[in-house]
């Protein structure tokens, strides 16, 4: 299948789960509340990284690109409407990265509508132990690791193509043109995710630490979401939540 047709075919499985929780409330809270804790608890996880001279500017585009809980509807559209054009300008790998994070945005929007429907906060348990609970209602623990090694996938993509001669200038050079075709949302995050890795990949071996690091916590963290005591998860999760700073919450 050609990478536009991927594109496009993703987006559309995007806009169709969102079209199901337009007119229910409860549904849309739920929905809202599971991205939003999983946002917080990114921050929480990743504190340290956040607050580094070396890897904050990636932990904060990995947070609000991939983990945040903001609306992408608006980059989505532009994604659908540009994807052939993508596809006949940008070099090869730029057009992966775009069919990796078309793709990681279908998944992902499955799994947060899956506990959003499953979600299961009811009087006298917190919203940690909901989470842990909703999580194991939904398995799905082979997406889960998928998920989370397209995200890594990007990542190392991205800290590939700073190494593409041409390609910075190239980006710079579509932003005037991007923002009049209404394409500003997508410019930014190509133009961010480059300019991101390119700075942490001018130390040799930050990239693969940095990578290394999110694979090593997250990996850690479904496997306890899996398979270790409810009770011992759900405090761990309340104590994560609980660290990040008031003005992130």
């Amino acid at each position: 299948m050609q990478a536009s047709n991927q594109i496009r075919e993703s987006i559309s499985r995007v806009v169709a789960l969102r079209q199901k929780v337009v007119d229910q409330p409860d549904l849309a809270l739920a929905l809202h509340t599971v991205k939003h804790m999983q946002a917080l608890r990114f921050s929480g996880t990743y504190q340290d990284l956040l607050h580094s001279a070396s890897y904050a500017a990636c932990a904060n585009f990995f947070l609000e690109e991939l983990y945040s809980a903001k609306d992408f509807a608006e980059r989505d559209a532009q994604f659908a409407r540009i994807a052939g054009a993508l596809e006949r300008t940008f070099p090869q790998q730029v057009v992966a990265t775009a069919v990796a994070l078309a793709e990681l945005h279908n998944l992902t929007e499955e799994l947060d509508l899956a506990m959003a429907l499953n979600w299961q906060l009811q009087p006298g348990v917190s919203q940690a132990q909901a989470y842990v609970l909703t999580w194991r209602a939904v398995g799905r623990r082979e997406d889960r690791l998928r998920q989370l090694n397209t995200v890594l996938e990007i990542g190392q993509e991205l800290g590939r193509l700073t190494r593409k001669p041409g390609l910075h200038f190239m980006l710079k050079m579509m932003r005037k043109p991007a923002q009049l075709a209404g394409l500003g949302a997508l410019q930014n995050f190509l133009e961010s995710g480059f300019n991101h890795f390119a700075e942490l990949a001018r130390n040799k071996g930050t990239v693969s630490s940095f990578l290394d690091t999110v694979k090593a916590r997250e990996s850690a963290l479904l496997d306890r979401l899996f398979d270790a005591p409810a009770a011992a998860c759900a405090t761990e999760l309340s104590q994560t939540l609980a660290s990040v700073p008031a003005g992130k919450a």
